[in-house]
């Protein structure tokens, strides 16, 4: 759904692949990329996506149909990040071996988001919240 809803708010705002390529510093074939599912988009430059057109994290991951939630997020701390990821992942009563799984990365890797060392990827996001039914929000801020 990632492409596609990112596709289709480029076009809402009636902009070429080249000129939203130059907002994020990137060649226009790294849009298209992100469009065709080729690549995912990192997460500063989505969050930077939709600050700057008012778009809701959870409509252009297609977590929800509508665009009416949009929170301005003024920094990324992969540690808040980190700590949310933590206290959801006790709140549901699974082991970081679990949501590892489910995101198809290593409990490593898992581990080292809950830790703040690095910042999750947009793709492990989605799955956590999709899987969970949690808005992006509810782990970013």
């Amino acid at each position: 759904m990632l492409g596609n809803n990112l596709k289709w708010c480029r076009e809402e705002l009636e902009m070429t692949q080249k000129e939203l390529g130059y907002v994020f510093g990137v060649h226009e074939s790294t849009v298209s990329g992100w469009e065709t599912g080729k690549d995912i988009i990192p997460l500063k430059k989505l969050i930077k996506f939709c600050n700057l057109y008012n778009y809701s994290l959870d409509f252009v991951v297609g977590l929800s149909r509508q665009n009416d939630k949009h929170i301005n997020i003024d920094k990324v701390d992969k540690k808040v990040i980190g700590n949310n990821l933590k206290k959801l992942r006790a709140k549901l009563n699974l082991t970081q071996q679990k949501i590892a799984n489910e995101c198809m990365i290593s409990q490593t890797t898992y581990s080292n988001y809950e830790l703040g060392l690095y910042l999750i990827n947009t793709l492990s996001l989605y799955t956590i919240c999709k899987r969970h039914k949690l808005s992006m929000y509810e782990i970013i801020k």
